[in-house]
């Protein structure tokens, strides 16, 4: 069973993070898309692996220009896994063993790098010496990045080519005698590569030229003709047996590469341990690096059933306020076993506040530092959150048969250690039965042995000391003269973020017999609603 379906790791900002985290090489971005969550019972695996993390820390703080060159290194990769794998029962070609070379070489810079730097290197991230297989493919240990069947790979080779080459450079003079006698009998400029352009203009000369059993046509168009020079009888004898040693040496370059398929073979293993611990290192570097970006800290880990964090920030809110020259308000929360709910009017975040328990919670549990001060984490077994679906709508549902088709599937998936989050339950049906569902589901909700933290703007659900209830400040402590002169002359959109900008999205807990405050009628009279509106509104509520 998964921990969280997509819709929770979307919604609660995990898969946000996820994708911004930088994997320069197919290794590292291939354990990313494969990553799963570490489960209760596997707390001291995921402690080991926030160790890897300190420690890469430290080595990024202590030698800041070895990430660079480490970068350098991985942006160079490229995932030679498949052609590794086929070495053993297929001959590879001149490019896969280029590739091979290539990525060889960068396993040697690094594993060079590594033992430089050891102090600083877990054991796990130590690549193997592959000076064998690098060997095989680089014979003159030359450790350039290229590639060639070296006459070092066959006795044969060598005399082969130079044999050939000697061909070779008699046919180019057999090509010139017959050149130079074209040009000293028909007036012609002949290039270096044996042809002649005639332009079509020239009608008597290109027809005359048609004639000379010493030429023949290679190419025409609209405007010219292409003149090549045809090889003599010596050129061709000496031709034909160039061909012939060409073959020869075909032959022998594929021994050689069915040879070096096969010693490459033998070190496949040596070097796929090699790919994944170069992805291993690529990926905690990235979330590391990141986690330093975004000021996350390592969460202590319990084996209780508890969420607490102090300060923490929803990372994709936080960046898009950033981007928007804003700054984010953090929160603070301590849940356990048992009904949560947060309460306060639209705009107060209670929504962004749900998903920072949810994304704090899955941070944890897939191994990444969290974007708080300070958190203290429990592992769960199954994490959900229940939140407006347009899919659902899409479907032709209603938001309230969505949620409630939903909110059974929660439950019946629900067990021991689990986190269900629950945004405006029953928003979208009377508030009459709202409250009643709200108050007969966490009822039912509290004996569980689930963390649940529910959203409403339904204050008396906390009747009977039923959940601990925790109420945004908002406007609580806000300046209303300030607020009034500043929203007064603002157009539509600019009250809105100016009513953001002293809104105060912290929590407390709210006491049972405290009077919970009524942000909504203080938003509704900021934006301008009617008096009379507003007070008699109040009068119902006394």
């Amino acid at each position: 069973m998964r921990l969280a379906n997509v819709k929770t790791r979307k919604e609660t900002g995990l898969s946000y993070v996820m994708q911004s985290v930088y994997t320069a090489t197919p290794f590292g971005t291939k354990i990313m898309k494969e990553l799963n969550p570490y489960m209760p019972g596997q707390e001291e695996a995921l402690i080991r692996e926030f160790s890897k993390m300190e420690k890469i820390f430290e080595m990024l703080n202590q030698k800041p220009n070895l990430k660079d060159v480490l970068y350098e290194c991985f942006m160079e990769t490229k995932d030679c896994t498949y052609t590794l794998e086929r070495s053993e029962n297929s001959t590879l070609s001149i490019v896969e063993l280029f590739e091979i070379k290539s990525l060889l070489l960068i396993m040697e810079k690094i594993r060079k790098l590594q033992i430089e730097n050891q102090e600083y290197v877990l054991e796990e991230f130590m690549l193997a010496d592959i000076e064998e297989p690098l060997n095989t493919l680089d014979p003159g240990k030359e450790r350039i990045n290229t590639f060639y069947i070296y006459d070092q790979f066959s006795e044969k080779l060598g005399p082969l080519r130079k044999e050939k080459r000697d061909y070779e450079i008699a046919v180019r003079k057999a090509q010139k005698k017959t050149k130079l006698y074209l040009e000293e009998k028909y007036d012609l400029d002949i290039t270096p590569k044996f042809e002649c352009i005639i332009s079509k203009a020239k009608a008597e000369l290109v027809e005359k030229l048609k004639n000379v059993p010493e030429l023949l046509i290679k190419d025409q168009d609209y405007v010219n003709v292409t003149f090549g020079v045809r090889p003599s009888e010596e050129a061709d004898e000496l031709i034909t047996k160039m061909n012939q040693l060409t073959e020869l040496i075909e032959e022998e370059e594929l021994k050689v590469r069915e040879q070096l398929s096969r010693k490459i073979s033998f070190s496949r293993d040596l070097i796929l341990e090699n790919c994944d611990k170069l992805g291993q290192l690529d990926f905690t570097m990235g979330k590391t690096v990141y986690a330093e970006e975004h000021k996350c800290v390592k969460p202590e880990i319990i084996e209780g059933h508890t969420i607490e964090f102090m300060e923490g920030r929803h990372l994709e809110v936080e960046d898009i306020l950033i981007s928007k020259g804003k700054k984010y308000c953090p929160v603070s929360m301590s849940l356990e076993d048992g009904v949560s709910c947060i309460t306060g009017a639209n705009m107060g975040g209670k929504t962004v506040s749900l998903k920072l328990a949810g994304l704090v919670q899955l941070l944890t549990q897939y191994g990444f530092f969290v974007p708080c001060d300070w958190a203290r984490v429990g592992l769960c077994n199954f994490i959900q959150i229940l939140i407006g679906d347009s899919q659902s709508l899409e479907r032709g549902l209603s938001s309230f048969g969505s949620e409630m088709e939903e909110l059974k599937e929660i439950l019946d998936n629900s067990k021991s250690k689990s986190l269900i989050l629950i945004d405006e339950i029953a928003s979208g049906t009377n508030p009459v039965e709202g409250l009643a569902l709200t108050r007969s589901l966490i009822e039912y909700l509290r004996e569980k042995p689930y963390i649940t933290l529910i959203t409403t703007h339904f204050d008396n659900v906390s009747q009977r000391g039923m959940v601990k209830t925790m109420q945004v400040v908002g406007l609580e402590n806000a300046d209303f003269n300030k607020l009034d002169k500043e929203i007064k002359y603002a157009n539509r959109k600019e009250r809105i973020n100016i009513i953001s900008k002293y809104m105060d999205y912290r929590l407390k807990t709210v006491e049972r017999e405290e009077e919970i405050p009524k942000d909504a009628l203080n938003i509704a009279k900021i934006l301008g609603l009617n008096d009379e509106i507003i007070n008699r509104a109040k009068e119902y509520i006394k």
